[in-house]
């Protein structure tokens, strides 16, 4: 994590670094903070399909499928690819509508 810091203090806007910090935060349970950096991703890069799909997945582990719903669909009315729309389509048909 450490060096992925390091890599986004230099150049905040590295889309490979800010989604291995935040697969790191979530990986390691800190789920908040894996959240932050998923939207901030999704800030900067409406596209970035990866970042839906496992920000959902995040949300769901905090235990807050309302928000992990939303968090998909904000995914499915993004431009992002069709491999990744049909994993987080299947993620949503799960939550249940």
């Amino acid at each position: 994590m450490q060096l992925l810091e390091e890599i986004l203090a230099r150049d905040p806007a590295s889309k490979l670094a800010r989604y291995g910090l935040a697969m790191e935060f979530a990986n390691a349970g800190e789920w908040a903070r894996a959240m932050q950096e998923f939207e901030t991703m999704i800030d900067s890069d409406p596209s970035y399909a990866a970042a839906y799909y496992h920000g959902g997945q995040t949300l769901e582990k905090m235990g807050d499928p309302d928000r992990a719903r939303e968090f998909y669909r904000r995914g499915l009315a993004a431009n992002i690819d069709a491999h990744t729309r049909s994993e987080i389509q299947a993620a949503l048909d799960i939550l249940g509508d």
